[in-house]
């Protein structure tokens, strides 16, 4: 098992691509710290999961104090902290007409900022393992569509902080910062995103090609894949690095004009 005996927080587990995160790395042997907003899908995916290696925190990461709990009941729970996936996010429509200070502030506080006091809170425990950080960003941080603005802005940050603790922490603390930036990904949020934009039931079955070449988009499983190479021992000395996780080029792709109607992560 790759991760055998590893402790690791993930962020944002009880749906979408951080439950798969939670899911791929406790089938490698890790010990997961839970983590969401509602107590009833925690509750589920506990049970899903098992008791025997998982223990579940549900409160909001904007909570003064939440970063910390989060780190004191793995430590509690197991003596130790090896991994931290900061995963959970505010995915939020919103264009430069519709953002003004306060919003934007809330944007940057969940997806940036959370991130940030989560990476100060863990990082003593994760220096004595010597462990690692992994960041889950989107392929939006390079510029963003119009209408997730904020939310670009807010993955642009996480990057640039990616970028920056992953040269910084293994030279000071022995601890290596990387990043995943995922593409379009059919999470169970996002299949209700789409219908209330207006697309059908199965929007999903009949993806143009310009969006999702082989057929269908990206399925959290596979970012879960991922994830696991870089929380594992076998990914080495790398730090600092963000990886799009995506299957068409970003830079230099023209999309066409009603693309903001049909991406979406």
């Amino acid at each position: 098992m790759r991760l055998k005996d590893k402790v690791i927080i993930v962020t944002g587990s009880t749906t979408g691509i951080g439950k798969a995160i939670a899911k791929a790395v406790l089938a490698e042997g890790a010990k997961v710290v839970v983590h969401g907003l509602e107590e009833d899908l925690g509750i589920q995916a506990i049970e899903e999961f098992g008791s025997e290696r998982t223990v579940l925190l549900v409160e909001d990461l904007n909570n003064d104090g939440t970063p910390q709990r989060l780190v004191d009941l793995a430590v509690k729970t197991w003596g130790k902290l090896d991994a931290l996936v900061n995963n959970a996010a505010w995915i939020v429509s919103s264009d430069i007409n519709s953002t003004d200070k306060e919003f934007l502030r809330k944007v940057l506080d969940i997806n940036s900022i959370a991130p940030f006091l989560l990476i100060k809170s863990a990082l003593s425990y994760l220096e004595r393992s010597k462990g690692v950080v992994l960041n889950i960003g989107s392929v939006n941080a390079w510029s963003g569509e119009p209408n997730l603005l904020a939310y670009s802005v807010s993955k642009g940050a996480l990057m640039t902080l990616t970028r920056n603790l992953g040269d910084v922490l293994p030279r000071t603390h022995g601890v290596r910062v990387n990043q995943i930036n995922p593409g379009w990904v059919l999470t169970e949020r996002e299949m209700i995103r789409k219908k209330q934009h207006g697309l059908s039931e199965n929007w999903y079955e009949e993806i143009p090609a310009m969006y999702a070449p082989s057929g269908r988009i990206l399925w959290p499983s596979e970012i879960a894949a991922a994830a696991v190479y870089w929380l594992a021992d076998e990914s080495g000395p790398i730090s600092g690095q963000v990886v799009d996780l995506e299957q068409h080029p970003l830079m230099g792709r023209n999309a066409p004009k009603d693309a903001s109607t049909i991406h979406g992560k």
